[in-house]
């Protein structure tokens, strides 16, 4: 090892000059002066929307990179898009359509169930996938400088594309079952937009509890699995709700639930049974309200904890 000692100041040279010494708030106002400040400070939050859309190109990659990444070790590969939401189904239609016998009563309980079980597929794997959001990219979190929404908003980017994809094998199984394209189709578009909202903004909020709680991860099946029961997926809740067997409150919880209420916008655009039948004035309202709530108040509050992102 080298130690390296400093020579004392020739004899006759100038003293060196001491570093200038700054009042209490001057470096401060040196520093912003000159365009710095705190490295990871949280944004405000228009500038932070403005860098989002700077890294949106960014965000699509890196959704389209997990999805392709996805089943990359399976031998079917992505084919697995299609068949896990149909395994899905199969095993629901064989529980509840015939040992539990739920299909009575519901016309074309096949497009039925398989609608449900795609849709409600869509938001399950959004909020899953917003559990690991932070705590599955941490080397990417730690090592570059980005807005962390990016990330759950990547993953429920991702989840969309493979909804999308598996929109195919819907469209067939309806056609099988006597479902032909009609304008009403049309409506399922601002439907699963609204729903696509209201997913991303649930998926930031526990992106950002599970940031902070890991254990959230843990709970989110539980939580998720009760939901579906609770949602309309393989049996309808209009028949179940009718009559004064249901608490009113119950009832009311039921129909505004936003899964449900988002299932049943995409069954009655694509099912010509459901299109018989009016749909209440306020669902598109309700769907509205739950698109914007969550949307907007999921971005604020993963926004809020921006700068705790990452940290031990």
């Amino acid at each position: 090892m080298v130690s390296q000692t400093i020579a004392p100041a020739p004899p006759g040279a100038p003293p060196t000059p001491a570093p200038p010494s700054y009042a209490p708030g001057e470096l401060a106002a040196l520093a912003a002066r000159h365009g710095l400040g705190v490295s990871g400070a949280r944004p405000s939050l228009p500038r932070y929307v403005r860098q989002l859309w700077g890294r949106r190109h960014f965000i699509t990659a890196f959704a389209t990179a997990k999805l392709t990444a996805q089943y990359s070790q399976a031998k079917l590969g992505q084919i697995w898009q299609l068949m896990t939401p149909l395994l899905n189904a199969a095993v629901y239609y064989f529980i509840f359509g015939v040992l539990m016998r739920t299909k009575q009563g519901v016309a074309d309980f096949v497009p039925f169930l398989v609608t449900g079980v795609f849709v409600w597929t869509f938001t399950s794997s959004s909020i899953t996938a917003g559990t690991r959001a932070i705590s599955g990219n941490i080397g990417l979190v730690r090592a570059l400088h980005f807005p962390r929404a990016s990330l759950p908003i990547a993953l429920a980017l991702q989840q969309l594309q493979q909804l999308l994809f598996s929109l195919g094998a819907l469209v067939m199984i309806l056609l099988v079952f006597g479902q032909y394209p009609r304008p009403s189709w049309l409506l399922a578009v601002p439907a699963l937009g609204l729903q696509a909202v209201f997913s991303a903004g649930v998926s930031m909020v526990v992106a950002r509890l599970a940031a902070r709680t890991p254990d959230i991860a843990q709970l989110m099946p539980f939580v998720l699995r009760t939901w579906m029961y609770a949602s309309g997926v393989m049996w309808s809740i209009d028949k179940s709700l009718s009559g004064d067997r249901v608490p009113h409150l119950v009832k009311a919880a039921l129909e505004l639930n936003p899964a449900a209420v988002y299932i049943d916008l995409t069954r009655f655009a694509l099912i010509e049974s459901f299109h018989a039948s009016q749909l209440p004035p306020h669902v598109w309202t309700v769907a509205a309200g739950w698109a914007l709530l969550c949307g907007v108040g999921g971005f604020v509050f993963f926004w809020q904890a921006e700068e705790r992102y990452g940290r031990g």
